[in-house]
C-alpha cells in the first residue's frame, strides 16, 4: 500500500514513493530455499499508534539538497493523514477523513511554480483529497480547488506524470474493480482541480496501483487474480497484460501494495506485496516484467516480522547515511506487541 499503500516521502524537491511510515533498520539473516527466495530479519520499528489506527498507504518525499530531511506521508485509513520524518517522528497529522491511499509527484506546475503534490483518496466523503508541500516546514498544504467526487467507491490511488508533457494524473481503484484516471491541473487561482479523462474495468476487487512515469505503464493489483499491466496515458484505453498471476508460486491472495524502484538507463524493478503468504515478490520494470526474487522480512532479536502487508513504498534515492542506496518501506499489518507500524528496509538488502 489494498494499497496499504499509504505513505510517500518527500526531501526538498525530487521526490520518490516510498510507502508506509516509520523507520526500522533490517538486515538480511539467512537464505532460505534457492537463491531467489530471502529472509530479512533483526528489525527495529516504528512506535504504535492508536489501538483503532489501519495503516495503509506510505508516500516518499526526497530532499535531493539534504537526503536526511525527507519525510514519509502515511495514511491513517481511520481517520486522516501524517507527515513523519525519517527518524519516525510525527510531523504533522492531518483529520482530514478516511484516507486509504495516497501518492506524490514533484514537478507539478501550480500558479507558476514547480510543487510537489500529493493526493489520497478519502473514503469518508468519496472524494479526492490534494495537498502540496511546504518546502520550508515539509508539511502538506490543502491545495484542492472544490471537492471532486468519485465516480466510484473509492479503495485505492496512485499517481501518474508524463515525462515529457509533465501533465499529472490521478488514478482512483474500486472493491467493484473500476478504475478512474482524472487529469489533474491549475485551476488559474492556485488551486489543484481535475477532470475524468477514463475509466475502464479490471475485475475483481482492486486496490493498490502505482504506475511507471518513465515507460507509461499502469500496474493494478486485482487481489484475488493477480498484477496486469495497462497503458497510463487515456488514450490507451483497457488493453492490458497480465505480468504474473496468484497460485503460480510467486503470489498468493490477496495481492495487495504496488511500487516501483527506478534504475538507470530504463532498469529496476516492480514490487508487490503477496499478502497470502506474507511476503514480497519483485519483478523487472522493463520487458515482458520477467521474476526476479521474493523475501520475507523476519523476526529480528529485537522486534517482530513483518506480516499481512497492504502498503509498500520504495526510492532508490540516497536518503543519507542509514539509507545510502534507496529504501524499501513496508506497513507491518500485524504486530506481536501492540498496533501495526511500519518496518523499512535498505534496499541494497532486497536488491543491488
Amino acid at each position: 500500500m489494498n494499497r496499504n499503500q499509504g505513505m510517500k516521502t518527500k526531501t526538498n524537491s525530487t521526490t520518490k514513493s516510498v510507502l508506509f511510515i516509520l523507520l526500522a533498520l533490517v538486515f538480511v539473516t539467512a537464505m532460505i530455499g534457492d537463491s531467489v527466495f530471502a529472509r530479512l530479519g533483526n528489525a527495529s520499528e516504528s512506535n504504535s499508534q492508536s489501538q483503532k489506527e489501519d495503516k495503509k498507504k506510505k508516500e516518499k518525499s526526497v530532499n535531493p539538497s539534504d537526503p536526511a530531511l525527507s519525510t514519509i506521508i502515511g495514511t491513517d485509513k481511520q481517520g486522516g493523514l501524517a507527515v513523519y520524518d525519517l527518524s519516525g517522528k510525527q510531523l504533522q497529522y492531518l483529520a482530514d477523513g478516511l484516507m486509504d491511499n495516497v501518492d506524490l509527484r514533484d514537478g507539478f506546475k501550480l500558479n507558476g511554480k514547480a510543487v510537489s503534490i500529493v493526493a489520497a483518496g478519502n473514503r469518508r466523503d468519496n472524494s479526492i483529497a490534494i495537498y502540496t508541500v511546504n518546502p520550508q516546514t515539509r508539511l502538506l498544504e490543502n491545495a484542492a480547488a472544490r471537492k471532486i467526487n468519485h465516480g466510484i467507491q473509492i479503495y485505492g490511488t496512485c499517481l501518474y506524470q508524463n515525462r515529457k508533457t509533465s501533465k499529472t494524473y490521478y488514478y482512483g481503484t474500486s472493491k467493484s474493480g473500476d478504475v478512474e484516471q482524472w487529469e489533474l491541473f491549475d485551476n488559474g487561482q492556485g488551486r489543484v482541480d481535475a477532470r475524468k479523462v477514463r475509466n475502464f474495468k479490471v475485475g475483481t476487487v482492486i486496490e493498490g496501483c502505482v504506475a511507471d512515469d518513465e515507460f507509461g505503464q499502469f500496474y493494478v493489483s486485482e487481489e484475488a487474480v493477480g498484477i496486469w499491466k495497462y497503458g497510463a496515458e487515456p488514450e490507451t484505453g483497457n488493453q492490458r497484460t497480465l505480468v504474473d498471476k496468484v497460485g503460480n508460486g510467486h503470489l498468493y491472495a490477496d495481492v495487495e501494495g504496488l511500487a516501483i524502484a527506478y534504475g538507470r538507463d530504463g532498469t529496476g524493478y516492480l514490487m508487490a506485496s503477496s499478502q497470502g503468504n506474507h511476503t514480497y515478490v519483485v519483478y523487472r520494470r522493463d520487458g515482458n516484467n520477467e521474476f526476479v526474487k521474493k523475501f520475507r522480512i523476519g523476526n529480528g532479536s529485537a522486534t517482530d516480522g513483518a506480516e499481512e502487508t497492504d502498503g509498500i513504498d520504495v526510492t532508490t534515492a540516497n536518503l543519507g547515511p542509514a539509507f545510502p542506496y534507496g529504501l524499501f518501506v513496508a506497513q507491518d499489518g500485524f504486530n506481536d506487541k501492540g498496533n501495526q507500524n511500519f518496518k523499512l528496509v535498505p534496499l541494497q538488502l532486497i536488491v543491488k
